[in-house]
């Protein structure tokens, strides 16, 4: 069984979520939601996440959305991760690092961290590869990802079921919200 409670009730169960190309990631389970006769659990990464840029000299940096795993590029950022005593994780949805990391304090951003209109990073660490340079960055705001329960496992909600399934968690979530 995928999903684990624990013992102590100060700590959050976990629950390692699968997806479609059997990877996983080990995650937080933050809540349970009940659809259409579905358990659906809104999880959070155990381990650090983190966007892969491409940093332009001339521009804002450009999100790298899908790498394959054996890319030469996350080879590179594996040696510099080893130099901070980091471990760069390829997992199911995100890349994640795991480590001893100081937390990010959002009053002390650095000039080349990255804003858009959705989401704040805070720089990890740069590299170049090939006379291009990259980074790697963790996402300030929560990294929330949706889990199906099947048979005590939790599959990751991805693509056309994921867009059908999103409204009716956050609206379940605002109705929690008014009623606590």
């Amino acid at each position: 069984m995928s999903l684990s409670g624990t013992s102590n009730n100060s700590e959050v169960p976990t629950a390692l979520v699968k997806d479609s190309k059997g990877s996983t990631l080990l995650c937080f389970l933050e809540q349970l939601i009940p659809i259409d006769e579905h358990e659906y659990a809104l999880l959070t990464p155990v381990d650090t996440p983190v966007s892969l840029f491409k940093l332009l000299e001339n521009g804002d940096p450009e999100l790298i959305e899908t790498i394959s795993s054996s890319e030469p590029i996350l080879a590179v950022a594996d040696v510099v991760l080893q130099e901070h005593d980091l471990t760069l994780v390829r997992s199911a949805v995100t890349l994640t690092v795991t480590g001893e990391l100081d937390e990010p304090d959002p009053e002390e951003l650095e000039e080349e961290d990255i804003e858009d209109e959705s989401e704040t990073y805070e720089l990890l660490v740069n590299f170049r590869v090939e006379e291009e340079e990259y980074g790697l960055y963790i996402p300030l705001d929560p990294f929330f990802i949706v889990g199906k329960i099947i048979n005590g496992q939790a599959i990751l909600v991805e693509g056309e079921e994921f867009d059908k399934i999103q409204p009716l968690i956050e609206s379940e979530l605002e109705e929690r919200e008014l009623t606590d």
